[in-house]
């Protein structure tokens, strides 16, 4: 057996499902990371946090040696140092650019005001 329960390995991120992330382990096994063994907290959306491409570190749960499919977790484990943190979705949406729009708008008219007087 090539991989044991608990093992840690890279992975890079193959595909991306509502449902959780694909990742190709090495060039004879694959993985899924299902939705609920990526985070502790609720998931919105799954590709606000990995993109094709990202490597990530993933625990094992599960091996299928016939499939040569792994089942994997990232829930408890540690961010790597230096990685940058996404930002975190806050639910206000487009809320603040259409309440200080008209502001914006009417400190720069009076900018452009200002500055065509002196020219």
């Amino acid at each position: 057996m090539k991989y044991s329960k608990d093992d840690v390995l890279k992975c890079e991120v193959t595909g991306i499902t509502d449902y959780g992330v694909f990742v190709k382990v090495d060039d004879d096994y694959s993985g899924l990371i299902h939705i609920s063994e990526i985070s502790n907290k609720f998931v919105s959306d799954i590709q606000k946090i990995y993109m094709i491409g990202d490597i990530i570190d993933a625990k094992i749960v599960e091996i299928d040696e016939n499939k040569k499919q792994i089942k994997l977790t990232i829930k408890g484990m540690k961010e790597k140092k230096g990685k940058k943190k996404r930002i975190e979705e806050r639910g206000e949406g487009f809320s603040p650019l259409k309440n200080n729009l008209n502001d914006w708008i009417n400190e720069k008219l009076e900018e452009i005001e200002n500055n065509s007087k002196t020219s």
